[in-house]
């Protein structure tokens, strides 16, 4: 693992995280709850890392659901915050 992906991975187990309001209507919408990523965190497979973005760095996680279904999240660290932030959430057909 990433250490950008360790941090966020920690904050997470550690209950250090939030979620976005678009990542939160991207879940509502197909009747998904934000638990399941958390949940799943850690079986999440890095498709990339973003150190550069803006405006915090993030990684693209594909995750897999409950139900079986796959999504790619992309979750930030807020290093200021030591924080992970759920940003969005793709939803794979």
């Amino acid at each position: 693992m990433s250490k950008l992906l360790d941090n966020i991975v920690a904050a997470i187990k550690a209950d250090r995280f939030v979620v976005s309001w678009h990542a939160d209507e991207q879940c509502e919408e197909r009747g998904v709850t934000a638990w399941q990523l958390v949940a799943g965190i850690e079986d999440g497979e890095l498709v990339r890392e973003r150190p550069r973005s803006k405006p915090n760095p993030s990684v693209i996680l594909r995750q897999e659901l409950a139900d079986g279904g796959e999504v790619e999240a992309i979750w930030a660290w807020l290093a200021e915050s030591k924080r992970a932030k759920l940003v969005t959430v793709f939803f794979r057909s």
